[in-house]
């Protein structure tokens, strides 16, 4: 293979993955504005800018879509994370912060999110990736407890308090979401280290 042949196939390569982003994004964004309900090709591909030819082509099904959606918005919550740990701060910091963003300034992406890993229940495709923020909950948790019940009651908390955040008309403080966090672990794991 020639050597503009390899540099004609590595554009169309990468033209490619930036359409697939590009409908990833458009995914999120009618996931805000209208809901899962309103995840079509024909409306992502509007979103994006593209024709709906191309969002089917990259998208065989509006579950390939949201699980797309759904693995993008959970990968960008692993990297802030990883980026704090990785700046010397504390995960459960970390976490307070997110939870408080997504009552506040990051409501609406957050409110899209939380409806796409509520699908993982009818849509088994998408359970893996759903679990993904818990799994990074029970990570961070982890580095403060060995205590399984705690590590779990830290888990079951941090969901319950991102449903209450979504819930209530004022945002929730990361003091606050951070107090309730600690005193799971601290109050709950005496004993347990």
């Amino acid at each position: 293979m020639s050597a503009a042949s390899v540099a004609n196939k590595d554009g169309r390569r990468a033209r490619g993955d930036a359409r697939r982003r590009k409908l990833i994004a458009a995914t999120l964004t009618v996931v805000e504005r209208e809901g899962v309900s309103g995840v079509t090709h024909r409306s992502v591909a509007k979103e994006a800018g593209v024709a709906a030819s191309s969002a089917i082509y990259y998208f065989a099904t509006i579950d390939d879509l949201l699980l797309a959606a759904l693995t993008a918005a959970a990968a960008e919550y692993a990297a802030q994370l990883e980026a704090l740990i990785e700046s010397g701060g504390d995960e459960i910091d970390g976490i307070a912060e997110m939870i408080s963003d997504a009552s506040g300034a990051g409501r609406r992406r957050a409110l899209a999110e939380h409806e796409l890993t509520l699908q993982a229940a009818r849509r088994p495709a998408l359970r893996p990736i759903a679990r993904h923020w818990r799994d990074l909950v029970a990570r961070a948790a982890g580095k403060h407890t060995r205590d399984p019940l705690t590590i779990q009651s830290v888990v079951v908390a941090a969901d319950g308090i991102c449903a209450r955040a979504l819930l209530e008309d004022e945002p929730i403080s990361a003091a606050e979401v951070n107090r309730l966090l600690r005193h799971i672990l601290h109050g709950a794991s005496c004993g347990n280290d």
